[in-house]
C-alpha cells in the first residue's frame, strides 16, 4: 500500500483508524481502503452510520455557537479528530472573534492534520495526548499557553466517549477534567446509545462488533449511564436528549431517522 504524503510515518496504515473511519462517514479524504472497509462492513448492519455521525458534527456546531453566544472565548476539543468543515475554532469565531481553541487527540493522524490546518493560527493549536491522561491535557504547553482555567472554557466530548471501556474509567477522567474549570464552563458531549437506533438491538449490535474486531471497543450506554457524566453540571436546556432535539435550527421531523441514534447535552458548571 503506498503511503500518501498526508500519513505520518508513525502510523500503520494497513490498521483501521476511528478518526478515518469517521472522516470516511462524513464524505471526507483522509482515509484508506483499510477504514473504508470497516466502515462499510458496519454498515451492513447499521446504514445509517453517516447520518449519525453528520448529527453529532451538526450539534457540535450548534453547542459550540451557544457558548460563544453565551460569552465563552475559551474551547477545549477532546477527542477532535480529523480537521472537516466547519471546526470548533471556525464556528467560534464566527460568533466570538478572538476565540482561543486547543484541540486535542492520541490519533497521530488527526494531530498531523491538525497541525497543518492551524498552521499560522495564532489562537489555536493541537495537543497530542489522551482523554484517560487528564493531567498530560492540562499542563502542555498549548493549554497552558492558550486556556486560562480561570475563566469559563467550554469542554468538548463529543463521541469519544464512547471508545472508552468501563475499566478505563472514563467517568473518573471527565470529573478530573471538569474539576479543573472555573464555574460557568459549559460540558459539550455526545453519546451513543442503543436507545434511539431504528433497528432491533440484536443487529446494532453487528456493527458494534466490527469496532471491536478492530480493538476500539465502542460501549453503548443508556440515558441514565450517559446523565452520570453530567454530575456538579445544570443542564443547559432541553436536557440530555437525541442530537436533532438539541437547539435545533430545522424541524427535527425532517431528520434522517438514525441522527435520533444516541444522545447530547450542555452541562454548565456552578
Amino acid at each position: 500500500m503506498e503511503r500518501p504524503a498526508w500519513a505520518p510515518r508513525s502510523i500503520d496504515i494497513s490498521v483501521p483508524s476511528v478518526s478515518r473511519i469517521y472522516d470516511y462517514y462524513l464524505g471526507g479524504s483522509h482515509n484508506f481502503e483499510v477504514d473504508r472497509e470497516a466502515a462499510r462492513k458496519a454498515m451492513e448492519f447499521m446504514p445509517g452510520l453517516p447520518k449519525i455521525m453528520q448529527a453529532n458534527r451538526a450539534f457540535m456546531r450548534r453547542a459550540v455557537r451557544y457558548a460563544a453566544d453565551a460569552g465563552i472565548t475559551q474551547f477545549l476539543d477532546i477527542g477532535s479528530g480529523i480537521p472537516t468543515f466547519g471546526n470548533v475554532h471556525e464556528v467560534a469565531r464566527e460568533a466570538r472573534p478572538g476565540a482561543r481553541v486547543v484541540y486535542v487527540d492520541h490519533d497521530p493522524v488527526a494531530v498531523a492534520h491538525s497541525q497543518v490546518v492551524l498552521e499560522g493560527e495564532a489562537d489555536a493549536d493541537v495537543v497530542a495526548a489522551d482523554l484517560l491522561k487528564p493531567r498530560d491535557i492540562l499542563a502542555s504547553g498549548p493549554v497552558e499557553q492558550l486556556i486560562d482555567l480561570e475563566r469559563p472554557v467550554a469542554l468538548l466530548l463529543v463521541a469519544i466517549l464512547h471508545f472508552v471501556e468501563d475499566r478505563d474509567d472514563p467517568y473518573s477522567a471527565v470529573a478530573e477534567l471538569t474539576a479543573a474549570l472555573a464555574p460557568g464552563s459549559l460540558l459539550v458531549l455526545t453519546h451513543a446509545s442503543y436507545e434511539g437506533i431504528p433497528l432491533p438491538p440484536a443487529r446494532a449490535e453487528g456493527a458494534v462488533d466490527v469496532y471491536k474486531d478492530i480493538r476500539n471497543p465502542l460501549v453503548m450506554r443508556s440515558r441514565d449511564e450517559i446523565a452520570r457524566f453530567f454530575e456538579g453540571y445544570d443542564m443547559v436546556e432541553p436536557g440530555l436528549v437525541p442530537m436533532p432535539h438539541w437547539r435545533p435550527e430545522t424541524a427535527p421531523e425532517d431528520e434522517d431517522p438514525y441522527a435520533f441514534s444516541g444522545f447530547a447535552g450542555v452541562g454548565r458548571a456552578s
